[in-house]
């Protein structure tokens, strides 16, 4: 993870900067040389703040192969249907 510093003036000089660098790691703002602000990627924001994602989302995603969904175990069972 990156951390990169970015002074209120150069955010408002170069946001396209800062964004880029969000996808690496935070971005703290600082006003007078103190961090005042930080800029996350929307993906890191979820996983802090521990939103949980709905199965479509979990199938959307890149690392879809890697969702274990627990998933209990089945009581019910088939029984035979006469089609006659």
């Amino acid at each position: 993870m990156i951390i990169t510093t970015l002074s209120g003036r150069e955010l408002n000089q170069d946001l396209g900067r800062a964004k880029r660098a969000s996808n690496e790691g935070p971005v703290i703002i600082t006003d007078r040389g103190r961090p005042v602000h930080v800029l996350l990627s929307f993906d890191e924001y979820k996983r802090l703040t521990g939103k949980t994602r709905s199965l479509a989302d979990m199938l959307a995603a890149p690392e879809a192969g890697d969702v274990d969904l627990p998933l209990p175990p089945r009581t019910e069972h088939a029984k035979p249907t006469d089609l006659s």
